[in-house]
């Protein structure tokens, strides 16, 4: 078994290598993005990489707001590629002035993006805020 080791959250993982079940995905997937969270902006979007390193694919990626201190950041592995959704192990933070009194916000661990319906984009699944009462659109854009 081939494993990597990776940092997260100041603790030391191992890492299988990613699960692919689909090829047509993972080519989709790796590469650079656009991304988003709606109360940052639809329209002034932040990056996202995708990048494999023997065999595990990282996903790293901020937006900045505009004038603001507003920012949302990615960081983790990618675990498993399916045709319409991946699985992420990771960390996901979310700063927003008028969300959680202007506080980080983070989220740890497991989660899932998918495709749905026409969508050009795949969408954090786990969308309720765990900070507040509001839903986060944290949306991965295909490259096109």
């Amino acid at each position: 078994m081939f494993l990597t080791f990776f940092a997260f959250s100041s603790v030391l993982f191992a890492q299988d290598k990613t699960v692919i079940n689909s090829d047509y995905a993972r080519r989709k997937l790796i590469g650079r993005h656009f991304l988003s969270l709606q109360w940052i902006s639809w329209d002034w979007l932040g990056r996202a990489y995708v990048r494999n390193r023997e065999g595990v694919y990282y996903l790293t990626g901020s937006q900045k707001g505009r004038g603001n201190d507003d920012e949302l950041t990615i960081d983790g592995v990618i675990t498993e590629i399916n045709r319409d959704d991946f699985k992420f192990k990771g960390k996901i933070t979310t700063t927003i002035s008028h969300i959680n009194d202007g506080e980080e916000c983070v989220r740890e661990g497991d989660m899932t993006f998918a495709i749905t319906g026409r969508r050009k984009y795949w969408r954090l699944q786990e969308m309720d805020n765990p900070c507040d009462t509001a839903t986060d659109y944290v949306d991965i854009y295909f490259r096109r």
